[in-house]
């Protein structure tokens, strides 16, 4: 069986729990408090991040280039579309959510409101948070303007686009901080993919001193 190194609510695992879960790759889950930099963790990954893989015989970090490991061992469901255009698009916009979505909403709103606390750093950043609340807006409205032309975000099947802007978006869910209203087109989309059989683990997180708001797991929110 696989094993999966993570934080549950880390974007970046949840990525990779989903296309393992939609791959139906079974897979041990083993929470890492990575801040703590324990020795046998820095063993698996001197990088000192989340997640880490073990899988087929080998210990494996980096979310993207995990994934492109699955896709590439394990192609049945593919995660990706078929022609090289929509292939860059689905890696294009899995990017801008790890990237810029993570650098101007994820890192200022979750890691102040949560990852601070957890790892004892002191209270929010009320700078931080206010920018991130700002930022989500003019990400969601990408989000809308990209969901209005195509039926998944890269085009018209889902891809790792989809599952990486899911993570990000399902953490930021997991404390109340994404608008659902402010588009019926994402709202639907996330509706879609968070009703999926691969999302029931993460539906199922509980972090502690953190309770799930009510809506958090509900499929009809």
């Amino acid at each position: 069986m696989a094993k999966l190194y993570h934080f549950p609510l880390s974007p970046f695992c949840r990525k990779v729990r989903l296309c393992l879960a939609e791959k139906r790759i079974e897979c041990e889950l083993v929470e890492e408090r990575y801040w703590e930099q324990d020795t046998d963790f820095l063993r698996r990954n001197p990088g000192a991040k989340v997640p880490v893989l073990r899988l087929d015989g080998k210990t494996m970090a980096e979310s993207g280039a995990i994934i492109e490991y699955l896709e590439e061992v394990y192609p049945d469901p593919p995660l990706l579309p078929r022609t090289p255009d929509e292939r860059y698009e689905a890696r294009r916009l899995a990017a801008w959510f790890d990237d810029k979505f993570h650098h101007e909403v994820t890192s200022k709103l979750l890691y102040e409101r949560v990852n601070k606390k957890v790892m004892g750093l002191g209270y929010p950043d009320s700078k931080n948070v206010k920018a991130g609340a700002q930022k989500i807006k003019y990400h969601l409205d990408y989000m809308a303007w990209l969901l209005d032309q195509r039926r998944w975000l890269a085009g018209d099947t889902m891809s790792i686009a989809d599952f990486a802007a899911a993570a990000h978006l399902s953490a930021l869910d997991y404390i109340s901080d994404v608008d659902w209203n402010r588009h019926a087109v994402v709202k639907d989309w996330y509706a879609k993919i968070k009703s999926r059989p691969a999302f029931r683990s993460i539906l199922a997180d509980q972090i502690p001193g953190f309770p799930q708001p009510a809506h958090y797991s509900d499929l009809d929110f």
